[in-house]
């Protein structure tokens, strides 16, 4: 595909090209009239879109699809739409021309996976993403988002494979040198590590309890870590990890020193503390390095 783009917002004709609305009808018709008698697919980039008269946006799409173009790209070029702006954006666009739209969102206000997904809905059907959400600025509607939210909000399959979304997420981090979030939605470090009591303890009970979608879709596993914020249930789970059968009387000790251990040195406590809590449990008296 040829993709052509030109400024459509008032604000881009007037201070950057210095043209008006009319002109930019004129040369879309000229040029992808032009590009169309050589290659049968040309998209057109409506390039700040979101900020254009709507009646005007509706004219260039018009005007691309008269003139041989297959698809329109609506461009939020500086993120400042919502998802409600974006779904009227794009039906009325839907509405006017049977083309194929494509929504490219900037993550500028944090809304870019949001307002991409609200243009699927409204009848885009395309989306512009990038891995990791990379982009100018504040990045693009990030490619792992996209995915799992037309999965699981949309309920459609983008036919992207989402067990390769984390090894191509470590890829680009690694390629760009752009570390992402131990929280970053999907493929963070940590996005299925659980804490608190009640969450390990309703994921024991039933896994949607605290979990959207099984992290088995994406390759991955949940586990838990011990806190301060750790209950009875983490703490029987961590002894199971170990082998080791322990009494429910024991239970609530060990759970006063994985606490305790936890706000003392801020971090979990590892296979050989709890094998220390244990014997300290039982009344064995060792010695501590």
């Amino acid at each position: 595909m040829i993709h052509l783009s030109v400024p459509v917002s008032d604000i881009h004709l007037q201070h950057k090209l210095r043209q008006s609305r009319s002109w930019v009808l004129a040369r879309i018709a000229r040029v992808i009239g032009k590009a169309a008698k050589s290659h049968p697919k040309i998209s057109l980039g409506m390039e700040d879109a979101s900020r254009a008269a709507p009646s005007l946006v509706l004219e260039v799409a018009r005007c691309a699809e008269q003139h041989g173009a297959l698809r329109v790209r609506f461009a939020d070029t500086v993120g400042i739409l919502d998802p409600f702006k974006t779904f009227h954006a794009i039906a009325a666009i839907r509405v006017a021309v049977d083309l194929e739209i494509e929504i490219h969102s900037h993550d500028d206000l944090g809304l870019a996976t949001a307002n991409t997904l609200a243009a699927l809905s409204a009848g885009a059907t395309h989306a512009s993403t990038t891995v990791n959400g990379l982009g100018e600025r504040a990045g693009n509607a990030a490619l792992e988002e996209v995915v799992m939210g037309t999965r699981h909000l949309l309920r459609r399959d983008t036919g992207i494979d989402a067990t390769a979304l984390r090894d191509i997420s470590s890829l680009v981090e690694r390629a760009s040198g752009r570390a992402i979030s131990f929280n970053k939605s999907i493929v963070g470090r940590d996005v299925f590590t659980h804490e608190s009591g009640i969450h390990t303890d309703g994921l024991s009970k039933h896994p949607t309890t605290y979990e959207g979608f099984d992290p088995a879709e994406l390759g991955r596993q949940r586990s838990s870590i011990l806190s301060k914020h750790s209950g009875s249930q983490s703490v029987r789970d961590a002894c199971d990890a170990l082998g080791v059968t322990v009494s429910e009387r024991l239970v609530p000790q060990l759970l006063a020193r994985i606490r305790s251990f936890a706000t003392q040195y801020k971090q979990a406590p590892g296979t050989t503390d709890l094998h220390r809590f244990l014997t300290q449990a039982r009344g064995i008296r060792v010695k501590v390095s």
